[in-house]
């Protein structure tokens, strides 16, 4: 009986252990993104001289100035902070959405293998001839706020209007398109630029601003560069290069998981 006491405690103190370092390692990451790491490893620090002088020392007084400093600044990092907060929560809110059962989807297989093809065929053509593109595949989330900046076309998703789109004499090729279900719903849109500073120099301002909204968001980024014409996917708030045949697997697999509607 004992044995099983012990046993059972030692399982809460490990199970315990692993949940605070889950939420450390998911600030950490958020944090890095918004390149404020530095402010990561400077709260770390303040929790562990704070642990060690209430629970190790027990110096009663400078313990109290820390939980006094600790109340303060706790709403101060609400404030500075509620976007990543915001973000951090979006994550686990998805991951646990993840967990449960698929609905059935309205839309067919075929309808979204359409969709994604013309998306493809438009990006794989302004790819050998180096026309620059941010192309947004909504999710779930409203991405409305960024939609209003520009303008708005709520037209069927096509090849040749997209490449028209982001033709360069355009008016509308400055600014990302963002695709919401089966349309195509605003173009020229205005995007929020990532902070994050491990991206890559040669990365340009498309690449920044795809991976600026995917940090906050659930759609998915397709970036053709202008000046070397590659095509690359941003999801998450991470970043790769990409071929037309991955871009499908990609599309196809954000159809199926129910990202769009």
């Amino acid at each position: 009986m004992f044995d099983l006491l012990v046993l059972d405690f030692k399982i809460k103190y490990v199970v315990d252990i692993l949940l605070v370092a889950a939420i450390l390692y998911e600030m950490y990451r958020l944090l890095r993104r918004s390149g404020a790491v530095n402010l990561f490893w400077g709260i770390l620090a303040f929790i562990v001289v704070w642990f060690l002088v209430k629970f190790v020392f027990q110096l009663d007084l400078t313990a109290a100035m820390f939980d006094r400093i600790i109340a303060v600044g706790a709403l101060a990092l609400i404030v500075i902070f509620q976007e990543e907060i915001r973000t951090f929560f979006y994550r686990i809110g998805s991951r646990f959405r993840g967990l449960q059962f698929r609905k059935i989807r309205a839309v067919s297989q075929t309808m979204e293998d359409k969709r994604a093809e013309a998306i493809v065929r438009a990006c794989n053509h302004m790819s050998r001839h180096h026309v620059g593109a941010l192309i947004i595949i909504a999710g779930k989330q409203d991405l409305r706020e960024f939609a209003d900046t520009g303008e708005r076309i709520d037209a069927a998703i096509s090849t040749r209007l997209i490449e028209n789109i982001f033709f360069k004499n355009s008016p509308l090729h400055d600014g990302a398109l963002i695709v919401k279900g089966d349309r195509l719903y605003s173009a020229a849109c205005i995007l929020p630029v990532s902070k994050n500073q491990d991206i890559p120099q040669h990365y340009g301002l498309r690449h920044r601003a795809a991976l600026g909204l995917t940090e906050r968001s659930d759609a998915l980024a397709i970036i053709v560069s202008e000046e070397t014409g590659k095509i690359s996917i941003a999801r998450e708030g991470e970043i790769k290069e990409a071929t037309g045949d991955s871009i499908l697997v990609d599309l196809r697999a954000a159809f199926d998981r129910g990202l769009v509607e």
